[in-house]
C-alpha cells in the first residue's frame, strides 16, 4: 500500500505456522464435499498449516453446517474455520432456504465468536458449475482463513 504514510498498515500474511484450522464439511452430493476438502486440506499444508493443527467435522448437509462451526468456534481451539459443501438448484424452492440459511449462519457464527469462518458452500445451477468451481474455492477458502486468522492476531497486538 503506497500514499498512506504513517498509516498502520496490516499486510497479508499466509504462513499457517502454529494456526489451529478447523473444517466442517457437508456430506449431501458428498463427492464434491471430498474433492473440495481433499484440495482444501493440500492447500493448508502448503500453507505450513500442520496436518496436527487441523481438525475436521463432517455433517450431513449444508444446513448442519453452522452449528457445527459454533461448537468449534466456541472450543477456543481454532484460529479459523472453513464450511465447505455444495447445494445444488433443483425444482422447489428448497434451494434458496438451504443457500441463503446456511450463509446466514455462517456469517452469525464468526460475527459472534470472532473467529473467521471461509465460506466454501457453492450455491450454484448445475452439478456442472460446481464442478467448474470445486478446487479454486477450497484453496481460496484455505488462504482466507489462513489470512484472516494471521489478520485477527495482528490486529489484536496491535
Amino acid at each position: 500500500m503506497s500514499g498512506f504514510e504513517g498509516a498502520q498498515a496490516f499486510p497479508i500474511d499466509v504462513d499457517g505456522e502454529d494456526l489451529n484450522i478447523g473444517i466442517v464439511v457437508a456430506q449431501f452430493n458428498q463427492e464434491i464435499g471430498e474433492a473440495m476438502l481433499d484440495a482444501c486440506y493440500e492447500e493448508l499444508l502448503r500453507l505450513d498449516v500442520s496436518a496436527e493443527n487441523v481438525a475436521i467435522a463432517s455433517v450431513p448437509g449444508a444446513l448442519e453446517v453452522p452449528i457445527t462451526l459454533q461448537r468449534f468456534a466456541g472450543s477456543g481451539r481454532f484460529d479459523a474455520l472453513i464450511a465447505l459443501g455444495a447445494v445444488i438448484r433443483g425444482e422447489t424452492y428448497h434451494f434458496e432456504i438451504v443457500s441463503n440459511e446456511s450463509a446466514s449462519g455462517i456469517m452469525a457464527v464468526q460475527l459472534d465468536s470472532g473467529v473467521p469462518v471461509a465460506n466454501g458452500i457453492l450455491t450454484c445451477n448445475t452439478e456442472e458449475e460446481v464442478l467448474a468451481r470445486v478446487e479454486q474455492k477450497s484453496i481460496d477458502c484455505a488462504q482466507v482463513a489462513v489470512q484472516m486468522a494471521k489478520l485477527m492476531e495482528a490486529i489484536d497486538e496491535g
